[in-house]
């Protein structure tokens, strides 16, 4: 990549200045002149603030180009070449999905080194070794998953989710969003847009996005400043099996809140997420009803459970499949999951 000190010597050779002169004029001495020319020194803001004032040029862009060659001269030091900075990006990175799902916007797909940045940007990290560091605070199994996977998700859902507008979050509120959740699911099925909307005048930031291609995950919970955010993948083929991630995250958010502002959530421990999964099946079919469910497994009875409690019954065949009194393969799991 080219070093300001490149472009300076052009503009001071396309107004006839010389680097003496110019030196005099940014008040530095003849040899550090020469090191900024040839790209010895580093800048600083003060002295961009200064050269921007007797060029025009922006100090935005000085400070770009100089951040540009920082990154480049650490990558290199810890890689050796760009081919091994390739070589990560691809392999480490997923460069070729990113590109394909155009999540990135990559300046120059041909530069490696503009490659690195616009990641890095991306993730809104400062180098990968930062990356790697804030994964740390992301509580999931790491056996068989990829974290860069993980970290490349969550940033492209948290920048869907910039131009939601949500309202303040009051846990007080919260058994009056289930109600309304579970209303518009018997009433009206899975419409993702409503159900961020729903979500979104409760206070809770909500995206379903795709994954990249073998990411496990299924969602995550976190607390951004003081706003809940759920993520959910679209990895789901029914309608009770979409709604058990919403409602486990959202049993996140009803026992996890404080934990979640230090930690984003995947996978946690048994406790955490046994707690979780209960929340979510009995938030479905809550207990009294699920006993006159397994009262008499007919398709009859159980769409007059339907009717009468006002509950799907994807979520009734769902939970009947989830425990193993029905089979995910048999006609009424299929009839009535609902895709």
């Amino acid at each position: 990549m080219v070093h300001f000190g490149e472009y300076l010597k052009d503009y001071l050779e396309y107004y006839n200045i010389s680097q003496s002169e110019f030196a005099g004029r940014l008040g530095v001495t003849q040899k550090h002149m020469n090191e900024i020319i040839n790209g010895k020194t580093s800048i600083t803001l003060e002295m961009a603030a200064t050269i921007e004032r007797l060029t025009g040029i922006s100090s935005k862009l000085i400070v770009s180009i100089e951040n540009a060659n920082i990154i480049q001269n650490k990558l290199l030091k810890q890689y050796g070449s760009e081919d091994e900075i390739k070589r990560m990006l691809k392999e480490e990175y997923h460069l070729n999905e990113l590109k394909k799902l155009k999540w990135v916007d990559f300046k120059d797909e041909t530069n490696t080194i503009q490659n690195s940045i616009d990641i890095l940007d991306f993730l809104k990290v400062k180098d990968f070794e930062t990356n790697n560091s804030l994964m740390e605070n992301v509580l999931f199994k790491k056996s068989g998953e990829d974290s860069n996977k993980l970290a490349l998700w969550i940033a492209h859902c948290d920048k869907i989710s910039e131009s939601q507008h949500v309202g303040e979050y009051e846990s007080s509120k919260f058994d009056d969003l289930i109600y309304e959740l579970k209303e518009y699911a018997y009433k009206e099925g899975l419409d993702i847009n409503k159900i961020q909307e729903i979500l979104n005048k409760y206070g809770i930031i909500f995206v379903c996005e795709k994954t990249l291609p073998g990411t496990k995950v299924r969602g995550c919970f976190r607390v951004k400043l003081n706003t809940p955010a759920i993520y959910i993948t679209k990895n789901y083929s029914a309608k009770d099996s979409f709604y058990f991630e919403l409602f486990h995250e959202l049993g996140h958010c009803k026992s996890d809140y404080n934990k979640a502002k230090s930690k984003t959530i995947i996978d946690g421990d048994d406790k955490i997420e046994q707690r979780a999964d209960d929340f979510a099946i009995k938030t479905m079919v809550n207990d009294g009803v699920w006993d006159i469910v397994l009262s008499d497994i007919k398709t009859d009875s159980l769409l007059s459970v339907s009717k009468r409690f006002k509950i799907p019954m994807s979520f009734i065949v769902g939970r009947l499949a989830k425990v193993g009194k029905i089979s995910y393969r048999g006609r009424l799991y299929n009839e009535y999951k609902e895709k």
